[in-house]
């Protein structure tokens, strides 16, 4: 997902739009560039690459100028190159513009251009919005006109920041879609695809609606609507510093990451339980307009979600089948609505999304709403899509989670997950009272048992120095174990580069057997004791064909004494709230598999943080 920047106000632009960049790095991209305005032209410099090519570019001159825009590239129209990098501009140079998002009519518009007689240089369909710009603005000569009438004929999503050098004292945003805020500062304003690129700055910010236009000058801000009438809406005050964006000594964000999900689950947990005595008795969601007869009647649940969140609705799936005792539909956001679903308006519609903007996710939300089927929203950020677009929502903890692959945001997700889990039982009747609260007991320790894992993690580090150039790793588990096994897979695949795969340990025999050789590390998650000779004697078969095996379980490891060539042990926990343990001991291997491959765990290759476009 693009990464945007912009600012107006006092300083020198340059080294501002750049360090914003680099807070959004983590966004992943393929070229950089910046347009700033010098007092005379809009100066453009643009690479293939990354911001130090950038900056190694812009190191041998001085641009001056208090006014321009930024953008990291994400290649979705034109192969990575300097051309087709941002920012793109109009023929003559007087406009440029910055883009995240996908134009879905350019190749109709470019070809309604071309026919004005304007000559294209990029493949990009960025700059068909800077040319139909140009054009509007050649009839009005009035630029926030010239973008409104832009943006009417604009079909598909867009974040947008657009300088004119007709009108060097300010910066115009829209954005639909594609995230983007304003930051608010003090004789000087911002925009930036998210947060960490503004906070050395400010922590007052606009959220920009679907839709909406800002006109940014130095001393202050207008909002329009997409019709152009003036809207006015408060600020949003950022309450994390900008030590939470910084890696605080760690070699990585990941890692960081990993570590702090004791306090991001505590931080999840706390403001959600009733305590008496020092014991939790109740899930408290006050911010939910959802009462017990709501829970009572719902006829099911359909959660929806893309990649790790995903993964956190699987491991749900069984918590609400289990607790509740309702049946639950867990989908692919990508694939929902193709499918023609069946909607109810008794069922209850659960998306999950870190960022609150993953496009294929919000369309699956729409879907249920033109429906009449409520909708709950799992996020981490306040003022996203989802959150303003569900009936409710429910507030993950996690923090800024900077680096691309999700650690603390899934576990503070299926938290949220496990709570709601527990009081649609609890509002049911299927769980008793001594079992609803010895089982929230149970949540309001995990926090601290994701400590004992973490003070041993020198035992993965350990094991990661043997392994981690297994041609093949595959994950096995049954019921919970299979469903977390999913998200373990994925963090291998994402930031170390390694082959791997998920199955339920069951289905080993009915073909991925056949790939099992030497060159294998078989990955068992046993933490359901039910279920310890059943995974045991999956993993006795795979041993037999020469692999390497690790088992990740609980209790004191004996069942697997036979079959596994290392064993890491998680603290006891009621099986079905395990799964928040032994993802971790998955995250750390996974981390250090690509430290050990000299891989950048926190910018995996051709991966971004948000997916805001199809």
């Amino acid at each position: 997902m693009c990464g945007i920047v912009g600012y107006v106000g006092e300083k020198m632009a340059t080294p501002v739009l750049v360090n914003g960049l680099k807070k959004l790095e983590y966004r992943g991209y393929d070229s950089a560039g910046i347009a700033v305005f010098d007092g005379e032209d809009i100066v453009v410099r643009k690479v293939k690459g990354s911001l130090k090519v950038l900056e190694e570019r812009i190191s041998r001159e001085v641009i001056k100028g208090s006014l321009g825009i930024g953008h990291t590239r994400w290649a979705t129209h034109g192969e990575p190159s300097d051309v087709n990098a941002h920012p793109q501009t109009n023929v003559s140079g007087t406009i440029a513009v910055v883009h995240n998002g996908i134009i879905e009519n350019y190749a109709k518009l470019k070809a309604w251009l071309q026919e004005q007689g304007v000559v294209f240089r990029s493949q990009t369909d960025t700059e068909v919005v800077a040319h139909l710009i140009n054009y509007f603005y050649e009839q009005s000569g009035d630029i926030f006109d010239a973008v409104l009438n832009a943006l009417h004929r604009l079909e598909g999503s867009y974040a947008l920041g657009v300088v004119c050098k007709d009108y060097p004292d300010r910066l115009i945003a829209a954005r639909k879609e594609s995230p983007l805020i304003v930051g608010l500062g003090k004789g000087e304003n911002f925009i930036a695809s998210d947060v960490p690129a503004v906070l050395e700055h400010t922590r007052e910010v606009y959220f920009l609606d679907q839709k909406q236009i800002a006109v940014l000058y130095a001393d202050h801000v207008d909002l329009f609507d997409e019709d152009g009438n003036k809207v006015i809406k408060e600020p949003y005050h950022v309450d994390w510093d900008i030590s939470s964006a910084e890696k605080g000594g760690y070699e990585h964000f990941m890692l960081k990451e990993i570590h702090e999900q004791p306090k991001a689950l505590t931080d999840t947990v706390r403001p959600h339980l009733k305590y008496e005595n020092g014991k939790p008795v109740d899930v408290d969601f006050e911010e939910l307009k959802i009462d017990d007869g709501i829970w009572k009647n719902a006829r099911r649940i359909v959660i929806t979600a893309c990649g790790t969140a995903y993964h956190a609705g699987v491991v749900a799936r069984y918590a609400f089948e289990q607790f509740a005792r309702i049946p639950v539909v867990v989908d692919v956001a990508s694939e929902f609505r193709y499918r023609n679903p069946i909607l109810n308006k008794d069922d209850i519609f659960i998306v999950i999304s870190q960022s609150g903007e993953t496009a294929d996710t919000l369309a699956a939300l729409r879907l249920a709403k033109e429906n009449g089927v409520r909708v709950i929203a799992i996020t981490n950020c306040v003022g996203s899509t989802v959150s303003r677009e569900a009936d409710d929502v429910i507030y993950t903890a996690a923090g800024p989670e900077i680096a691309v692959a999700s650690t603390k945001a899934y576990t503070t997700q299926l938290m949220c997950l496990y709570l709601l889990a527990l009081k649609s039982g609890y509002a049911r009747g299927t769980l008793d009272a001594e079992n609803y609260r010895r089982l929230l007991g149970e949540l309001a320790s995990i926090p601290e048992k994701v400590k004992e894992i973490l003070a041993n993690q020198s035992e993965i580090q350990k094991f990661v120095a043997h392994n981690f150039n297994k041609e093949k790793v595959f994950f096995i588990g049954r019921q919970y174990d299979s469903a977390t096994s999913l998200e373990c897979a994925l963090k291998l695949k994402e930031v170390s580069y390694m082959h791997s795969e998920a199955f339920a340990a069951g289905e080993l025999k009915h073909g991925p057997i056949a790939l099992v050789d030497s060159t294998t590390l078989v990955v068992g998650i046993a933490t359901d004791p039910a279920l310890y000779a059943k995974t045991a004697s999956n993993l006795e078969e795979v041993l037999t064909r020469g692999c390497s095996t690790l088992v990740i379980t609980t209790g004191d490891g004996k069942d697997f004494a036979k079959c596994a060539g290392t064993i890491i042990k998680i603290p006891n926990v009621e099986s079905a709230f395990a799964s928040l343990l032994s993802v971790v001991p998955a995250q750390l291997f996974a981390y250090y598999c690509a430290v050990q491959r000299g891989v950048n765990p926190d910018k995996p290759r051709n991966l971004a943080k948000s997916v805001t476009v199809e």
